[in-house]
């Protein structure tokens, strides 16, 4: 699997369960997961808006650097609460069917 292929997220989200599981001395992730929720959700919150931003302001760029820190950041928040990608994708398809059933 190449780096660029979206199974990288998958990848990453391991090494972040890795990292929460076993933190490693100058890892930011494990810095950021021993930080807590709070300071997560700051990020997730920060990351959300400088995207919000580049979006609006038109630079494709920058919308790719902060569309990849608000997903870093989403998935750090989502292991920091016990959840994973599977668990939103599950929700997204039931509400997918919900919808086709509707």
């Amino acid at each position: 699997m190449s780096k660029t292929d979206i199974g990288f997220i998958r990848q990453l989200e391991t090494i972040v369960q890795e990292r929460l599981a076993d933190p490693v001395d100058g890892s930011y992730t494990a810095q950021l997961l021993s930080a807590g929720s709070k300071r997560i959700a700051q990020k997730i919150g920060e990351e959300g808006v400088e995207l919000a931003l580049a979006a609006a302001a038109g630079d494709k760029e920058e919308v790719i650097d902060e569309a990849a820190d608000l997903v870093y950041h989403l998935i750090v928040l989502l292991a920091d609460q016990g959840l994973s990608l599977a668990d939103v994708a599950n929700r997204l398809a039931a509400r997918h069917a919900a919808a086709d059933n509707a």
